[in-house]
Formats: C-alpha cells, structure tokens, sequence
C-alpha cells in the first residue's frame, strides 16, 4: 500500500493548509454542506494527490445514535477528480464499527493490534441534484432509516460512505461518481482511525448506488490500481443511463430525468445553458418547474414530477438531449462497460421486470465482462421490481459480502468464471 503510506504524510500539510484557510474548528450540530465551510477545499488542494485527506472531523451531533453500531464516526474532505479529469473534491463519512473485525491469520499480521480486518465501501442511492441532501449530512434525517449500514457495522466492518456526486451534486456523472469513490476509500485507509493497512476491501451500491460503485470498479485498474479489492455487490444496476429517456417520461419514475439532466450537466456551463435555453417559459410546464429540481431531495422530487412527460418543459421535447452538447456528456458518463473490466470478484442481481433499467442492459453488460474474463455471480429475479429487489436482494448480498470480507469466498463461491441463475426470491410486499 505504498500510495496510501505515501498520503499519509501529506496528511497534516493539507490540515495546515486548510487551518489558514478556515476556523479549526467548526459547528459542533450539522448545517447543511452549502453552508459549512468545511466541505469547501483549501486553497492548493489541486497540488495534492487524488485520495490525500484535505480535513478531517468527528462527524458532528449525534452521528452514532442515528446509526447504531458505531463507536464513532468521521467527516473527511479529499481530493478527487471530477468527469472532465480536472482535480475536485468531496466528503465521505466513516462509520467505526462498535467491535471491529479483526483476524488472526498469519496473513494479515496487522489485524492482531487490534485493527479493523474489513472495510465496506457502502454507496448510497441519494439520487439528487442538490448537495445539501449529501448522506453526510442527509443521514441525520432524510436518508434514515438505513438498515444496510448498521448491520454493515453490527458485523464489525468499517463503513465508508461517500458523498460521490461531489460539491455540485453531479448526479449521473459516471465518471466523477467512480473516482470520487476510490478516492474516498484511499483517504480512509490513510486516515490512521483504526484499519489495518492491509484490511479486505469491498464496495456495495444498489440504483444510483450501484452506478457510482460499477464506475469505480471499471476505473479502479488504472485510476487507482493500488487498491486491491476483495469484491463489489450491486444491485438494480443502470448501464445505460440514455434508457431513462424513454422508459420513465409519464412514469411514477418521471423524477429521474429532471435529476439526470441537471447533475449531468453540472460540471459542463455550455450543456447547463442549453439545456435552459430549451425549456418553455410559459405554461404548466415551464422553466421555474423544471428548475426547482435543483432544490429537492429525491423523495421531493418524485412527489413532484411522478406521471409527468418531462418532455412537455421544452421548446421542442425530447430533441433537447441531441445536441452535440448533450450527447458528448453522455458518451463520456452514461454508458457502462468502456473505461475498464473490473479485475474483482462480481455479486449482481437485479428484478427481471426493473422499471427503470431494463434487465437487458444489465444482461448485456454482464456478457460483455464475462466474455472478458471477469468473475461474476449475476442473479435475475423473476419477482418483484426495482424497489422490491432492493429488500429481496440484501440477505444475498450480506452472505456474498461477508464471504469477501472474512476470506470464505472461494469455498462457498466460483472462484473463477461466470454464473447466470434465475431466481425467485420474495421477502418484501413492495409492488413495485
């Protein structure tokens, strides 16, 4: 782990950086990001490596009664990069599990100081176009209850959970979402709070979390080829952000284009102002309309535009998405399966009938990386939708996870090679 020793000297010259930037200390109750300097990078923060921690806090209020399980929990703020490979930053939170993990294999020598043996990197699915609904500050209210975390915790794994859509919640973002991602976890393991060097890695999103999660391990072989990952799970994945465009306009779904089209664009002006150049002033579905997406969570968000033709905002409908503009964005960030094969051990499961994301492009994904080599266990469901996969799919996945995380997986999994199994699997009474 030469790159993350090599971070950790960089450590305190970022904190010293940023103490002359900024107060030492800051608010001791959660404010919203927008407004707390801490989430702002320090002057110079672009001279350091991708991953070295720029700040770094006990997460404020009552962090760890929000999410039980834990005996502390952290804020740190990193250098990453964004889509257009210019450097950026983030936060990410880091949950300390009440009684780690740890392992007394020969192996890991590390672990018998009492080390954290295991770290989820755990993506939530905040879906959103506004940076004050970030799960570093959303989890204190919006984002709860999450389950997956404190059982994460309750199992002794260190939880790490980024805010990789970044400080203009760039939702959509492929790019950024998967380098924000790694580079959360690079700071975290040279943050010296308790893990071990060595410690197993995993990472788990489902949704929008499995996008952010996939980028990261498609990127992760040459943006941070130093991580050495025991496995990912994801779950409800969407390879292809363009079928959003024709499945969810007048849908219960119709939310996520608005969020889309935002986040996507808001790391490129030019596309932002086109994009608002089109839309209609006048009428039921006008700019004002389409633009307070910016200011809603996604819970908002759904409430507001469910069943609408989100084509109906603009000047000439859907032809809005065809300008060169647009669809350099999507080339760049939308598409799955072309910026790398994942060289980690694969956990996929998605609904046959996902209303969001056809289950053929998941299909098609799949085959794609195992006609390259990769390892993958990918599990169809042929009950439920796309809420109802995210309850009936997570007993799998923490089986499938803790096998990666104690060192058990190749005696209960295919170590090698691709398996593709159709499964009937009902625990929820979601209807969707």
């Amino acid at each position: 782990m030469l790159y993350s020793l090599k971070n950790i000297s960089l450590v305190w010259t970022c904190l010293v950086v940023a103490s002359s930037a900024f107060p030492s200390s800051y608010s001791s109750t959660p404010i919203p990001p927008s407004q707390d300097a801490f989430y702002t990078a320090p002057a110079g923060f672009e001279h350091t490596l991708p991953g070295t921690i720029l700040r770094l806090r006990p997460a404020p209020g009552n962090m760890t009664s929000v999410v039980s399980n834990s005996s502390a929990a952290y804020n740190i703020l990193y250098r990453t990069t964004n889509s257009l490979y210019k450097p950026w930053w983030a936060v990410t939170t880091l949950f300390v599990p009440s009684s780690p993990a740890t392992s007394n294999s020969s192996s890991h020598a590390s672990y018998k100081n009492g080390n954290g043996s295991a770290l989820l990197s755990y993506q939530i699915p905040y879906n959103t176009a506004d940076v004050d609904y970030s799960p570093s500050y959303a989890l204190y209210s919006e984002l709860q209850p999450l389950p997956d975390i404190p059982t994460a915790l309750g199992r002794g794994w260190y939880v790490n959970v980024p805010d990789f859509e970044g400080p203009l919640a760039s939702f959509g973002a492929g790019v950024e979402e998967g380098q924000a991602t790694l580079d959360s976890i690079r700071a975290v393991l040279s943050s010296g709070l308790g893990l071990a060097p060595d410690a197993r890695l995993a990472m788990w999103g489902y949704s929008g979390g499995s996008v952010a999660t996939e980028w990261a391990a498609e990127l992760q072989v040459e943006y941070a080829p130093e991580l050495n990952f025991s496995g990912m799970a994801v779950g409800g994945l969407v390879p292809n952000f363009t079928s959003l465009l024709s499945t969810d306009p007048g849908t219960i779904w119709a939310a996520q284009l608005p969020l889309t089209l935002l986040g996507l664009t808001s790391q490129y002006p030019q596309a932002y102002a086109y994009l608002v150049s089109q839309l209609k002033t006048s009428g039921p579905y006008n700019a004002t309309g389409f633009l307070a997406a910016k200011n809603f969570s996604f819970d908002q968000a759904f409430e507001a535009f469910s069943y609408q033709n989100i084509w109906d905002y603009f000047v000439d409908g859907i032809t809005v998405v065809e300008s060169p503009l647009i669809q350099a964005i999507l080339n760049s960030n939308a598409y799955m399966g072309y910026h790398g094969v994942p060289s980690m051990p694969i956990f996929a499961y998605k609904a046959i009938h996902d209303e969001i994301s056809p289950v053929g492009d998941t299909d098609a994904l799949v085959d794609r990386y195992c006609g390259i080599g990769a390892n993958i266990l990918y599990q169809r469901n042929a009950i439920g939708g796309h809420l109802a996969e995210e309850t009936n799919g997570d007993p799998r996945a923490f089986a499938w996870l803790s096998s990666v995380l104690d060192g058990s997986y190749s005696t209960k999994y295919s170590p090698q090679g691709c398996t593709i199994e159709n499964v009937s699997v009902n625990i929820t009474s979601s209807t969707l």
